[in-house]
């Protein structure tokens, strides 16, 4: 290991204790982002060397323990990091990343045109979910602070709304499809009031609720939940638009690994820019 990402059910798992027919009973290391280099192969492996740079998301949700100094891991779970990604930048992309590619790719399908919407657009799947869409062709709104704006424009945002100050239902009309990574009836209604007929809603925390699967269905529009899982040719597409130039991982913070507590609290309060990373 040489990097590992730091997500939301990092640390919801370390308070609540998790799904126990995926991660066990408490005590257990915690963390799916890793990112390091190939120790040692199955004697049938052909995908990778020993030495090559690899990064993924494996056994999700069952633990895949990446706090620690050593991950085991299916090959078919990890990917090459591309020369352009640091360690750190590797890690921070695969939960978040695939995240943002499956919503937006395998099952909005997002084309040249669409008229996207991304809450809470410069966390850690947001900011990639911005640039996803954005390489895809879409129209990309997002909804963050105002310090986050600039740094939004930079990653391709083509319009930016302060949710502090503004009601986004106010800023904007006819979007094809949204991605929210707030969560809850309140978010969820008002989004379907700016969606045109047949538009999609994909709700990442928690779920779809039961109120707006109802108004989805009444208002003839499409809402959605969904679990990301490992795939790496999901991994492959990430690591294919970071070589590009048309991907970069924000990383806000990195910590050495005897600060993870730390890290983590850091991250419950809301206010990461892009993501947060683990190092030895």
């Amino acid at each position: 290991m040489k990097a590992a990402g730091i997500n939301p059910v990092d640390w919801k798992t370390r308070r609540y204790g998790g799904n126990p027919r995926a991660v066990g009973q408490p005590p257990f290391i915690v963390g799916w982002d890793v990112a390091g280099v190939v120790e040692e192969i199955a004697d049938r492996e052909h995908r990778f060397a020993v030495g090559d740079r690899v990064f993924g998301m494996p056994w999700f949700p069952r633990l895949a323990r990446g706090y620690a100094e050593y991950v085991s891991s299916p090959a078919r779970q990890l990917a090459r990091i591309p020369e352009g990604l640091s360690d750190e930048q590797a890690a921070g992309l695969p939960l978040a990343g695939l995240t943002a590619w499956q919503s937006l790719v395998d099952l909005a399908d997002v084309g040249k045109g669409d008229r996207v919407l991304v809450h809470a657009a410069a966390g850690g799947v947001g900011h990639l979910a911005v640039q996803i869409a954005k390489a895809r062709g879409a129209h990309v709104i997002g909804t963050a602070r105002s310090d986050r704006h600039e740094h939004l424009r930079e990653l391709g945002l083509d319009e930016a709304i302060d949710y502090t100050t503004t009601p986004f239902e106010d800023a904007v009309s006819d979007v094809d499809i949204v991605l929210d990574g707030v969560g809850g009836d309140d978010y969820g209604l008002r989004s379907l009031g700016v969606m045109r007929e047949g538009g999609l809603l994909i709700v990442l925390p928690g779920g779809v609720t039961e109120q707006v699967a109802a108004a989805a269905e009444q208002q003839s529009k499409r809402a959605e939940g969904i679990q990301v899982e490992p795939d790496y040719p999901g991994l492959e597409a990430l690591a294919s638009l970071a070589d590009e130039g048309e991907l970069t991982v924000t990383i806000d913070e990195t910590f050495p690994l005897a600060r993870a507590p730390e890290a983590h609290t850091r991250l419950e309060d809301g206010r990461a820019r892009g993501k947060l990373v683990l190092i030895p």
